[in-house]
């Protein structure tokens, strides 16, 4: 198994072996904008279930419980304030949170008593705290600042690393793409929104960029003198440069995504870390959204905006008329043979790119040796 994979990543590398991810686009364009539309449709008709932490409001624990049902919880707060829902979470395997909005020193005390009471605890295993929503909108500016701050840094070190401002423009939009998904299925699930979970959003993009940033130096590798040969187009040497680090961005993927899985599916829902949870749901989307947008969204956008250039444009065409001369020549050979065979005996295949071993488009650049 592990040397049948070995094999289909080095095929990959060498170009034996390929997948049109860059000529399929469109599909992924499709993909990518129903995603985004659809988190956009969410996020504007069920919105946020902001935590307490930005909404304000007078907070209760209620530890050493045996009982970790919610409905007592909900009659002790109703019967001090009727009029209040409270929000009513289980902590740990003893512990039990109830949110409510602001209550006045009178009603805490009442409420407090009343929890003790339901739960049969002491007093002193309740405690209580109070959140003005000044506090969370403190938190809000300052994670938007923070991330138009990180936007602005990753566009300007982006263009002048690889002296492309295509590929940063590329980047930004595959970050928003992922920055957008991942907050809609966070609404959609409807898990509230804390510190954690904003923590998490922001963490995401920097995991995101860089599997794009490793992606994009291969681009830049094989692209390089793109126009002093006539033998592939920019956009299939920017296909290669996909296949080569595919299997390197599976992995990654696989190997950050499993204890974020842990964190979540164990220490979120048997363990009943609410903390845990919000971060690691974030984290746990966050990294697959980039994994798929660093493979099927960067490139072929960044390949898209290039093809807009008239020189890139202009050698393209060159060498799709040049393929056209050999399919014809080699038409006038084989005698009228299937077009399958033309393209063939042209070492050209079916799809429009070059066979391996024939003039594709780039081959595995030799490693350089390192000094020790």
């Amino acid at each position: 198994m592990a040397q049948g994979f070995a094999q289909w990543g080095n095929d990959l590398y060498t170009g034996r072996k390929s997948y049109q991810i860059v000529g399929n686009r469109r599909r992924f364009y499709i993909v990518a904008i129903v995603m985004v539309l659809l988190s956009f449709g969410v996020l504007l008709t069920k919105g946020f279930n902001l935590g307490i932490d930005f909404r304000g409001g007078s907070e209760f624990v209620v530890s050493n419980v045996s009982d970790t049902s919610q409905q007592p919880a909900i009659d002790a707060v109703s019967e001090v304030a009727p009029a209040e829902v409270p929000r009513v979470t289980t902590v740990g395997g003893s512990a039990i949170r109830v949110q409510t909005d602001r209550l006045t020193a009178d009603e805490v005390t009442e409420v407090r008593d009343a929890l003790a009471g339901a739960y049969d605890v002491t007093e002193n295993d309740v405690t209580t705290a109070f959140i003005g929503p000044s506090w969370g909108k403190d938190v809000s500016q300052k994670a938007i600042t923070g991330l138009i701050v990180f936007l602005a840094l990753v566009g300007v070190v982006m263009t002048i690393y690889f002296r492309n401002w295509r590929m940063a423009a590329a980047a930004l939009i595959a970050l928003f793409h992922d920055l957008i998904i991942t907050v809609g299925i966070y609404a959609a699930i409807g898990w509230e929104v804390t510190p954690a979970t904003v923590i998490g959003f922001l963490t995401i993009l920097g995991y995101s960029i860089y599997d794009t940033v490793v992606v994009f130096d291969k681009v830049r590798e094989n692209t390089a003198g793109i126009l002093d040969q006539t033998r592939s187009t920019y956009a299939e040497r920017a296909n290669l440069a996909v296949n080569q680090t595919l299997v390197r961005s599976i992995n990654t993927s696989v190997v950050a995504l499993l204890p974020v899985s842990a964190i979540l599916f164990i220490g979120a829902f048997l363990l009943g870390a609410g903390t845990l949870r919000d971060i690691a749901l974030a984290l746990f989307v966050g990294m697959a959204v980039g994994a798929y947008s660093s493979i099927f969204l960067a490139t072929p956008l960044e390949v898209s905006l290039r093809e807009r250039e008239p020189a890139i444009k202009e050698h393209t065409q060159k060498v799709l008329d040049k393929r056209a001369a050999l399919v014809a020549e080699a038409a006038e050979g084989t005698g009228g043979a299937s077009r399958d065979a033309q393209l063939a005996a042209a070492g050209v295949q079916a799809t429009g790119q070059l066979q391996p071993g024939s003039h594709q488009g780039v081959k595995a650049q030799p490693r350089r040796k390192r000094g020790h």
